[in-house]
């Protein structure tokens, strides 16, 4: 495994997935019962936005960049919020600014614990050595983190279900090898039996709509009750090579999620575009508007 996301770090396909997890969170605190959060590929937990490797893609210039530069309308603004608490929280620990963005750009995981309660649990899994060794650093002294050093699907065996009977688990694998997609679709058929009722946020990069058209046909064909779509296309897939967007498989979607994503996706496609026929939408399993690309 060789995939090392403090390049990608702040992307657009960061704001996406994060703002997404954001607001499942905060769904599951309107209940006071506790929660668990499993994070599959967590990665290093944070990032250093002037570092080497964020420097030499930029690819934060255009995601979280983009986010914090221009006003929000207040309905995204809300949405938004607890998510760039986050980002403000991590900055606070480690001051500095960078052409004014935020130094330190917090992964998943540090959004995951940054928004947890007292009583909730983390579990962060991360397979690459040095980013496990600094994932387990970070949350040494943590009693509610446990940081794990196993292949994804693996720990999902053992980690299902949670004690809490609550949660929710994102899977965010790298893509690096071929067959990930059908990876995905195995993966989620066997998860859900273990935890029916947990919230399942998958994420998977739009190069090529036909693979993309191919994986969502295998997943209706999973059976699963209640699975919305989220995607994010920054410019129309014309050119299989690029990452032309993402999107993310929601399983058991929280209620009006899916609204909520009906406002913030079409603002984030306009306001993160990189070309003509950026688009964003959220839909239950079936037809996307991207499907007749």
């Amino acid at each position: 495994m060789n995939y090392r996301h403090a390049f990608h770090a702040g992307n657009f396909a960061d704001v996406m997935k994060h703002t997404i997890l954001a607001l499942v969170i905060e769904h599951l605190k309107l209940k006071p019962s506790p929660f668990r959060i499993i994070d599959t590929h967590a990665g290093a937990g944070r990032y250093a936005l002037d570092a080497d490797a964020a420097m030499r893609t930029g690819e934060w210039r255009n995601g979280i960049g983009r986010l914090l530069a221009g006003d929000l309308p207040p309905e995204i603004a809300r949405m938004l919020a607890p998510y760039f608490a986050v980002i403000r929280d991590a900055n606070a620990v480690t001051p500095g600014t960078m052409e004014g963005m935020p130094a330190i750009y917090p992964g998943s995981p540090l959004i995951a614990r940054g928004l947890m309660r007292r009583g909730d649990h983390l579990v962060a899994n991360e397979l690459h050595a040095a980013d496990h060794a600094e994932l387990a650093r970070h949350f040494a002294s943590d009693p509610q983190t446990k940081v794990l050093a196993l292949d994804a699907w693996t720990a999902l065996k053992s980690l299902l279900p949670p004690k809490e009977r609550r949660g929710v688990v994102l899977v965010d694998p790298p893509f690096e090898e071929p067959g990930e997609f059908h990876r995905i679709a195995d993966g989620l058929r066997d998860a859900t039996r273990r935890f029916e009722t947990g919230i399942y946020l998958v994420w998977y990069p739009i190069k090529d709509p036909k693979r993309v058209r191919t994986f969502r046909a295998r997943l209706a064909d999973l059976g699963i009750g209640k699975l919305a779509v989220a995607e994010l296309l920054i410019r129309k897939p014309v050119n299989p090579d690029l990452l032309n967007g993402c999107g993310m498989v929601i399983v058991n979607p929280p209620y009006r999620l899916a609204e909520k994503l009906g406002a913030l996706l079409p603002f984030l496609a306009d306001r993160l575009a990189a070309g003509p026929g950026a688009e964003g939408v959220c839909d239950w399993l079936g037809q996307s508007p991207f499907d007749q690309v």
